[in-house]
């Protein structure tokens, strides 16, 4: 993934600060993700979901509302009228570079916001809304006490996860009067609402009103224990897995196969979680794996370790030769399972270095089929010819460069 900072024009010319994930490979198509109410465009649910769409060829294009994070302009003065046009005006920068958005994603009110914009715009062909309310009025249950004053002084100062935001009057109003019925009734493209059924901030009936006004293709996908926010990293990572694989199916990626000049492709491993250690595994266009480090190393036990996966390329490379000579040989070699045991734990050598030790693979093979002796030690030898485990016992060279 390749972060490009911009800005552009809001709604009312203001400039909005944004963030572009490109695509390192194709651009195969682009997503406008909309944030929740007062949050930003580099909350962890949406940094979690751009990185998954870009990484199979989807440009996603975050950006802070009026008044919020690094854009211009006083939150007071916005509602979610504003939202709805600022929302219009990143479609229009998108189109603009040629890139015009075929998926929509909202998060809370960015979900009301992008149900009610997608009814309006041409070339939409999907939405997905995580934790959405189906009437927009419902964001004023969170600073419900101070509609006295916002309706008697116009404005007034409110705190919202901990942090101060100025409430108008224009805001208020306009929700109240706001229906989103309409909008997704008439929705021309795929619908896809993720909620949580604990969610405490937005309660689940909201999907079940966002699911029935919409017509089909539509579908609902619950979040579980997430929480409205969905701090936690494995419901982000989720959300950003469905998500991904369901837009597939309607914005017909075409997926292209990898350079000729690599033959193998790349494997192109990204940082997915900057608090914590798991990485994005991407090989090629079309397989994505997970690494991690264990709980008591700090990571989220995801996916497998370095070592874990050095273990892994030799125990498969392992497998496959013995599969491909008793194969060649005509030999009744049913099954091939094999164990491998590597005796290093890799959050402890990186943290204080192994020097020159020499390593060790206990590999423990299990061959099933009516084989005779000979033909058991035979592949026994083979398996000593895998590539990977050649490659293993051989000297290798690293070659390491830096990029601009």
């Amino acid at each position: 993934m390749t972060p490009e900072r911009i800005t552009f024009p809001g709604h009312n010319g203001n400039t909005l600060a944004a963030r572009l994930d490109l695509p390192d490979g194709p651009h195969l198509a682009t997503a406008l993700f909309a944030h929740c109410f007062t949050c930003g465009k580099d909350i962890p649910a949406a940094r979690r979901i751009a990185a998954r769409l870009a990484g199979m060829g989807i440009a996603v294009l975050r950006f802070d509302f009026t008044g919020l994070g690094h854009s211009e302009g006083e939150f007071a003065n916005t509602s979610f009228t504003s939202n709805v046009d600022d929302l219009i005006a990143g479609c229009t920068y998108l189109e603009s570079r040629g890139m015009a958005p075929s998926l929509m994603i909202g998060h809370s009110l960015g979900g009301a916001a992008v149900l009610k914009a997608a009814a309006t715009l041409d070339g939409i062909k999907a939405v997905a809304t995580l934790g959405a309310p189906a009437d927009p009025g419902h964001v004023t249950h969170n600073f419900e006490a101070a509609l006295p004053e916002i309706n008697a002084k116009g404005v007034a100062e409110v705190s919202l996860g901990g942090r101060p935001f100025k409430i108008g009057k224009t805001f208020v109003d306009d929700v109240a009067q706001e229906t989103l019925s309409p909008a997704i009734a008439g929705l021309n493209a795929a619908l896809l609402v993720l909620h949580a059924p604990r969610d405490a901030i937005v309660g689940i009936e909201n999907a079940g009103q966002i699911f029935a006004a919409a017509k089909h293709p539509k579908s609902f996908v619950t979040l579980d224990d997430a929480d409205h926010l969905i701090t936690r990293h494995s419901d982000a990572e989720y959300a950003a897995d469905v998500i991904a694989t369901w837009a597939t199916r309607y914005l017909k990626l075409a997926q292209p196969a990898p350079p000729p000049v690599t033959p193998e492709g790349i494997v192109r491993i990204s940082e997915a979680d900057p608090d914590g250690f798991q990485q994005d595994i991407n090989a090629g266009p079309s397989h994505h794996v997970i690494a991690d480090e264990p709980l008591a190393y700090g990571g989220t036990n995801r996916g497998m370790s370095p070592y874990g996966f050095l273990s892994a390329g030799l125990g498969a490379c392992t497998s496959m030769t013995i599969r491909m000579y008793a194969r060649r040989k005509g030999w009744p070699l049913e099954h091939v399972s094999v164990d491998v045991c590597h005796d290093k734990v890799h959050a402890q050598d990186a943290e204080t270095g192994s020097g020159n030790k020499i390593d060790t693979w206990r590999r423990r093979i299990k061959l099933t089929g009516p084989l005779d002796a000979a033909q058991r030690q035979r592949l026994l030898e083979i398996a000593d010819k895998c590539p990977v485990h050649r490659t293993l016992e051989q000297s290798s060279q690293v070659q390491t460069e830096l990029l601009d």
